[in-house]
């Protein structure tokens, strides 16, 4: 594979990822597993999960500043070993440990999310970062499937020391990658300006922001209704949940490998427009199609389909940030719309909640469909010729230097 590839350190940092991606999918699955054949008690499921996003979101602020401030290859290194560290205690088989993991492992990795993305464009030069990011795209729907399958499967099988044993394994694998150092592109001189919202005074990253809302409520929205959709309409249960939900990155497989070469040039607000467009489209012919048919195959391959246009909203969203920040502050603002998804996700889930039981299913869910076009539709038209061209990135990339 061409482009950010060939790039040796960019190339360390993608398989890294990949590893640390997959250790934290297989986590993520097998403890709340653990916790519900433990107790038998889903409010102490609920609480685990609860454990793992809400410390990403009280810590946003501080994780953004230290990706700024200190040397972000350090600091990977340091979130994957600390990570490897705090997650010892599980080896012993204490249910209650489990919440004190899982708050832990989500405080570490709201550092390790903005402080990548803040040093993909100083390793490949922001022409590239469309294609970089398609390709961190790829990773996370390969680090899902595989992390998510592994991690109920050894659980199953050898039970939760083999999984702390396997996480272990892969995070050290990424901290050994990460240790050398990256020949990375010089930091153009910034002026001293405040860096809290600063960066909002850009209309690309305002209308990203507004775009970002929206299909952040549709997510959260999505969470608590495709359950319902699948185990009513489709009269499915929990094996038939599973294999929609994972079938999805067949589809964002295939999108990263598309944006990583022969999309690699399109503009990260047609990415992100035309991706919420395009998801918003299949989800609509998605919620109004057992109407037609309820046969699961079917279904199967439309939610196959939505995980390309979901890496391709990824990668646009990223890529207008890293186009349109600076340097100094690239940290920050991604740690910053992180915790705005994080926070409108959990503001879809209560509203589906709140109107499940008042409103019909097929009326709520097309409207998390709607939201999804309406997203799309504002970022086409608030990013045309708002982020800079590929051209224009190539004339400002500076020389490389080393950290």
């Amino acid at each position: 594979m061409s482009g950010p590839l060939r790039n040796p350190a960019f190339a360390r940092l993608w398989v890294a990822g990949l590893f640390a991606e997959t250790a934290e999918w297989m986590l993520q699955v097998a403890l709340p597993v653990f916790v519900y054949q433990a107790t038998g008690s889903a409010a102490s499921t609920a609480l685990t999960m609860v454990a793992g996003v809400v410390p990403m979101v009280l810590l946003s602020p501080l994780s953004g500043f230290a990706a700024d401030r200190f040397d972000r290859r350090v600091l990977l290194v340091a979130v994957c070993f600390a990570q490897a560290v705090v997650s010892l205690p599980l080896l012993s088989g204490d249910g209650v440990l489990v919440y004190v993991v899982m708050a832990a492992q989500s405080a570490l990795a709201s550092l390790f999310e903005p402080t990548r993305n803040a040093l993909v464009p100083a390793l490949v030069g922001p022409e590239h970062v469309t294609a970089a990011n398609g390709l961190m795209g790829m990773n996370s729907s390969v680090a899902r499937l595989g992390g998510s399958a592994a991690g109920g499967a050894v659980l199953g099988f050898a039970g939760l020391g083999w999984v702390v044993a396997g996480y272990l394994v892969l995070l050290l694998l990424a901290g050994v990658l990460l240790l050398p150092r990256f020949a990375v592109l010089a930091r153009p001189a910034v002026e001293a300006r405040p860096a809290r919202f600063a960066a909002l005074r850009s209309p690309a990253l305002r209308v990203t922001a507004v775009t970002t809302l929206l299909m952040s409520v549709a997510q959260g929205m999505f969470l608590v209704l495709f359950v319902v959709f699948v185990t009513g309409p489709l009269g499915g249960g929990e094996a038939e949940v599973g294999l929609l939900r994972g079938v999805q990155a067949v589809g964002g497989f295939a999108a990263g490998v598309a944006i990583a070469t022969v999309a690699r040039r399109t503009g990260p607000g047609h990415l992100l427009g035309w991706g919420c467009v395009v998801l918003g489209v299949i989800s609509l012919a998605i919620w109004n199609g057992p109407a037609v048919t309820t046969v699961l195959a079917v279904y199967a391959g439309l939610f196959a389909v939505v995980g390309a246009p979901g890496v391709a909203i990824g990668s646009g969203q990223m890529s207008v940030l890293q186009r349109e920040v600076g340097a100094d502050r690239l940290g920050r603002v991604s740690s910053t719309f992180f915790a705005l998804m994080a926070a409108c996700q959990v503001l879809g889930i209560l509203v589906a909640g709140a109107l499940a039981d008042h409103v019909g299913l097929t009326h709520l869910l097309d409207a998390q469909a709607a939201l999804y076009v309406a997203a799309g539709i504002i970022a086409l038209l608030g990013l045309r010729r708002r982020v800079a061209t590929v051209e224009e990135c190539r004339a400002s990339t500076p020389p490389a230097t080393s950290t």
